[in-house]
Formats: structure tokens, sequence, C-alpha cells
């Protein structure tokens, strides 16, 4: 099934969502960025708690965990009047908590159940199904408790004047404590630990607003963007019938393409290609920064096999977060030439295929939706609107049919 402009502007919209709106705030707190950071810690405490699993078994969590995530992110995204003291007090109420459900799946079923029935069942079950011992939710709680408490932190020394902080501070760490049995909680509460550097590092990825020199509405992050490139990527591999592997494989590497640019900051496309060396010395120095400030702090706390990972989703074994790239049995790593050759010969979890061209499409796709909502929202200078030109251009060039492109963006017309 083809994806749906709504479904987009559905993962989209997290943008508009103000977290903390009634806290003073040095500056806006958005939900996407708050998803995205949470999703990033879940990927790490997923990998901690799949150590000692087969492969089997270690697929099926990450699917759950990333699946979930998304079940809770759309689950908020219509609740989103109702502040969290207000909801947990419905939740307690089984039958108020099963009326609120039922509205939120009406909602939601227009847009999502088109794409693919099987995902829609899932979604459905998780939320009138709740199960708080299953590993998946309380990893995601782990994850989800850990970014809000980083948010209040960031917005705690200018609210001392509101006797509600401490309790609202004590809340949070009694929440963790609860927690801490799962494998990778003690690392991320441990201010010196390099898995909590790491944390606190993505979570500053929402300092960064993009497009820097094109003011627009909303004001997007480099944290957020991440998020919407992984969903989308984990949408559109559904929808091409990739392989359970490789669609969560899809998905971190959206969730994880930008991190780089903690260290050079986001440089626009223009500048980016100014000169014909300059990619390659923007890259370069990339690359050096991620090793010495993320992946040889991480080795040296006895990380390696995640900074693996993560490695692989950055395609660094292959060249490119948008090359594409399978493991061969006994073999090891390899770059795959194109899409149709991924997807013909390898799209079987034995080869841990992750997708190049698709992930590429999904992150312009997300800068086209940044400039087409900054424009409907009347924030339409010459540069964006010369942007989303090009942006629009560069996605009719896709090369794979089978994502419907061209049909998609007849859409926002």
């Amino acid at each position: 099934m083809a994806i749906r402009k709504s479904l987009l502007q559905l993962i989209f919209s997290g943008s508009y969502m103000l977290r903390w709106n009634d806290r003073l705030r040095p500056m806006e707190l958005l939900e996407i960025d708050k998803q995205a950071h949470k999703m990033l810690l879940a990927c790490a405490l997923g990998f901690e708690n799949t150590r000692e699993c087969n492969s089997t078994e270690r697929l099926i969590l990450t699917r759950d965990i990333i699946e979930g995530g998304l079940f809770d992110y759309f689950y908020r995204l219509i609740i989103t009047d109702i502040k969290p003291p207000v909801f947990y007090r419905i939740k307690e109420n089984p039958e108020h908590y099963r009326q609120l459900t039922e509205h939120v799946l009406r909602k939601l079923e227009p847009i999502i159940s088109p794409l693919d029935e099987a995902f829609w069942q899932r979604m459905c079950a998780y939320h009138q199904k709740s199960n708080d011992t299953d590993p998946a939710r309380r990893i995601l709680e782990a994850a989800h408790q850990f970014a809000s408490f980083w948010e209040f932190q960031r917005i705690y020394p200018f609210n001392t004047f509101d006797d509600a902080m401490e309790q609202t501070k004590q809340g949070f760490e009694e929440d963790l404590n609860t927690l801490r049995d799962i494998r990778g909680v003690n690392a991320l509460l441990e201010q010196h630990n390099p898995l909590a550097r790491f944390a606190n590092i993505c979570g500053q990825l929402r300092f960064q607003i993009r497009w820097t020199q094109a003011p627009r509405i909303p004001a997007t992050s480099v944290l957020g963007h991440m998020f919407a490139v992984a969903a989308y990527a984990y949408f559109y591999s559904l929808s091409i019938g990739a392989c359970p592997t490789r669609c969560c494989n899809n998905f971190f590497c959206g969730l994880f393409h930008d991190l780089p640019e903690l260290l050079t900051r986001d440089i626009i496309s223009p500048v980016k290609h100014s000169f014909a060396s300059l990619p390659d010395l923007i890259k370069e120095y990339e690359e050096e920064e991620l090793e010495r400030r993320i992946f040889t702090p991480l080795c040296d706390g006895g990380y390696e096999d995640f900074v693996e990972r993560v490695s692989y989703y950055l395609g660094i074994p292959v060249g490119s977060e948008f090359d594409a790239a399978v493991r061969i049995p006994s073999e090891g790593i390899r770059k795959i030439d194109n899409f149709q050759m991924l997807h013909k010969h390898y799209n079987e979890d034995i080869y841990d295929p992750r997708d190049g061209e698709l992930i590429k499409t999904c992150d312009i796709l997300a800068a086209f939706l940044e400039a087409h909502n900054s424009i409907r929202n009347g924030v339409a200078t010459a540069h964006l609107i010369e942007a989303a030109a090009r942006l629009r251009s560069n996605l009719l060039k896709c090369s794979i049919s089978e994502l419907q492109i061209e049909a998609l963006l007849a859409d926002f017309d």
C-alpha cells in the first residue's frame, strides 16, 4: 500500500507540540524532539538487554521497541491537550481509559490502517491490552522517563519559584528508581558513565535548529528531523515488503543518520556543495570527531558492540549513511550498489540488510515537509520556496518505483 500524505503529516505534527508549556523555558521543547531522544535511548537500552539473546529474540524485542515507540507517539499526538497528571488519573480508571483509547484509535484508523493491516492490529492490541511487565514496554518507559527528566533538568533552574517543581523532580527520581533492574538504566543515571554521556550528547541535538538561513514555522531541530526520517523509513520499509530486520535497521539508520551533525552543525546543501572537495572534508572531520567524542569513550566504557552497531547504522564500514549494506555470513559487511539488488537478492533477516537510497529519499522527504509546512503556515521566503522546489525535484529523481513518490507529491499540490 502506498504511503499517504496524511501519515507523513501526522508524524510531522509533533513539531508543533510544545512540551512543558506551563513552565518558564529557555527554549521551546517539542514533542518530536523528545520522541527522538527517547528512541535513541531505547535503542541503547534494547541493545544492552539483548546481549545474551539469539538473533530471533533480539529481532522480536527490537521490533517491539520500535513499534511500541511509534504506537505511543501516535497516541500522544491525539491526546495532546490532556496534561500528564490528568492522563494518569484517567489511566487509573479502566473504563475511562478504555473510552479514551477507543477515541484515539477511531481518530488514527483512517490514517494508519490503510498502510498495513497487520501493523494496525498490533497497534490496537498494544493499546487495548496493556502489559506493564513486557520487556519492550519497560525499556520504552525507562527511555521516556529519562528523556523527560533530561528536559526537566534544563528548565528546573528557571522555575525555582514554583513549589510544584520539587514534587515533579521527586516523581521522576522515584519512577526511574523502579526501572533500575533494566540493564543500562543504572549507567544512564551515573553522571560520568559513557552511556550517560552519550545520552546527554544525543539530547543536545535538539539545540541545533535546521535551516538557520531560512526562518520557518515550525523551526525544526536536527533531533526532531532524525525521528521523522526514522519513522518515514520504517513505514516505507513496511510498504515495500522489507524483511523485519531490514525494517528495524532502516528505522535506526534514519534515527542516527545526522548524529555527526552535533559535531559540525547542520550545514545546508548549497553551502555543503559550494566547492568540490568540501563534502569530503566535512565527512572526514565528522568521522574524526565522532570517533573522539562518542565512539572512543563508549568503547573505553565497555560498549564496543554498541559502537559497532551504531557504525553500521551510520554506514561507516561502507562509506556513507546513504549506502546500502548487508552482512554476508562468514564474509562480513558488503556494500550493495543499488536498491533493486538489495531488494531482490538480500531481503532476508540472515543478511542484516539496511537500505541506502531509501534512507536518502526519506531524508529529502522530511526536509521537503519542513519547507512545505512553513510555506503553508505563511512563512515563505524566496530561499524557502527555492528549497522546496529543489527538494521536490530531487524526490522526483528517486529511482525506487515501489515508493510511488510522484503520486505522493501530487497530494502536496
